[in-house]
């Protein structure tokens, strides 16, 4: 019957179970130290491994059963058939190597052979990097050895051609740059000047605007009452004042004159008071008359006095 073998470990990659190969149980203290060293060398790690050569292994005192002392001084001392110790061996060396580079341990065969051509694959495109900066690095060399002083010395002078060329337009700009301002300090003070001119004037102009305004009021005003002044003249123009100082009309049998009789009959008497006032009235109407037309009576004068006028 084929013997079992136990497996404890497995690929961190495809997770394949792994047989361990039987080296992996006689790794002594000076190998397990060299794999403990970082991939990158360092100047410090370059000394320890240097001084990994001079370490002296501890030793272990065992009773050997007979002697005086019953004690025998012995090297490293490892019990091959305690396989739990030598799993923590092995399980502690994968840590070691996994902390020590990018890839965890431990990797089956297939595994570390693709992983071996992957690396290749980034060494050879390094490598042709490398070989493609160290060409141009040579190109520059050599580009900048063929480079004569005379050369450069006409460059320079270029250079310094140019420069005074820069220094001579800027000290022109600072020039202009001074009328400039002078004449932005000038055409700023103009602007404020014009500004309080305008502010000025919209005062005044707010000030004419509302006595204007008062004026057009009052200018309306005088319209309208001249306007009703010429219609009552005009009403006043055609009124006759005659007709509308003495009303002359009639009643009955009788002439009236503002509502006075002008005399009586014997079947409609009328207060002699009141034919006297009606005479009055006649008589004031004469006379105004005579006055209007600059007329004048030859041979008598009518005295108007009311109800008591007379004629002389």
């Amino acid at each position: 019957m084929e013997k079992k073998v136990n497996v404890s470990f497995f690929c961190q990659r495809c997770l394949q179970p792994l047989k361990l190969d039987s080296s992996f149980s006689s790794l002594g203290e000076h190998t397990l130290a060299e794999l403990s060293l970082p991939i990158v060398a360092s100047p410090e790690v370059e000394l320890y491994s240097a001084g990994l050569d001079h370490i002296i292994p501890a030793f272990h005192l065992v009773d050997s059963g007979n002697g005086t002392n019953g004690f025998t001084l012995l090297g490293t001392q490892t019990d091959p058939g305690d396989l739990s110790h030598q799993m923590k061996i092995t399980a502690n060396l994968f840590d070691v190597v996994s902390s020590n580079s990018e890839i965890d341990h431990p990797l089956c065969e297939e595994c570390t052979d693709s992983l071996i051509e992957m690396v290749d694959q980034q060494l050879k495109l390094t490598e042709d990097e490398l070989h493609d900066y160290s060409q141009f690095l040579k190109k520059l060399q050599n580009e900048s050895h063929l480079e004569s002083v005379e050369t450069l010395r006409e460059e320079l002078k270029g250079l310094q051609a140019e420069e005074d060329r820069v220094m001579y337009e800027l000290k022109a700009l600072q020039e202009e740059e001074k009328v400039v301002l002078k004449e932005y300090n000038s055409q700023e003070a103009n602007r404020i000047r014009l500004e309080l001119e305008e502010e000025r004037y919209w005062k005044e102009y707010s000030k004419h605007r509302n006595e204007f305004i008062l004026v057009e009021d009052e200018h309306r005003s005088v319209q309208c009452e001249l306007a009703y002044a010429k219609n009552q003249l005009d009403k006043l123009k055609k009124t006759n004042v005659f007709n509308a100082t003495f009303h002359i009309w009639h009643s009955g049998h009788f002439g009236t004159i503002n509502n006075f009789k002008l005399g009586r009959l014997p079947s409609a008497p009328v207060d002699w008071s009141e034919i006297n006032a009606a005479w009055g009235q006649t008589a004031l109407l004469l006379t105004s008359l005579a006055n209007k037309i600059n007329f004048q009576f030859d041979k008598f004068i009518l005295v108007p006095y009311g109800n008591h006028s007379y004629i002389e």
